[in-house]
Parts: structure tokens; C-alpha cells; sequence
């Protein structure tokens, strides 16, 4: 299942690490970060649980930009 969310990131950089750090994520099959859009889209695995999943991607991006916000 691929979603699209809402991401709050200020450079190019960090959306790339985010990125990089959203990939790491348990049920994540592919995720891609776009500065310019400030959007996150992302490829759940079918057994995944999408807000679990996204909790997660959150906590890890907030490692790399702590007042980063998703909205899902």
C-alpha cells in the first residue's frame, strides 16, 4: 500500500537523510522524501500496520530535525 503524507522539513539535505532514516523503518518497502513539495511518500509492506509504521518514521526523523512534523 503506498501513501502520501505531509512533512514539515527546512533543507534539501535533511529531507535526504529523513529519507535515508524512513527506509530503515520495520515494514517500509520503499520511502521518498521531496523538500520542494514537502511531501513523504511511502510503500508499506502488506503486513504493516500504516500508523505504527509511521510513528516510527517520525521518531527517527525527529533525531535528525527535531521540530520536524508528519501529519497522518
Amino acid at each position: 500500500m503506498k501513501k502520501s503524507y505531509k512533512i514539515d522539513v527546512d533543507c534539501a539535505n535533511c529531507a535526504a537523510k529523513m529519507e535515508e532514516a524512513a527506509n530503515k523503518a520495520d515494514g517500509v518497502n520503499e520511502a521518498t522524501v521531496n523538500f520542494m513539495t514537502q511531501k513523504i511518500k511511502v510503500d508499506f509492506k502488506d503486513s504493516a500496520d500504516p500508523q505504527a509504521v509511521m510513528a516510527d518514521i517520525l521518531k527517527r526523523c525527529k533525531k535528525i530535525e527535531s521540530d520536524c512534523e508528519i501529519y497522518f
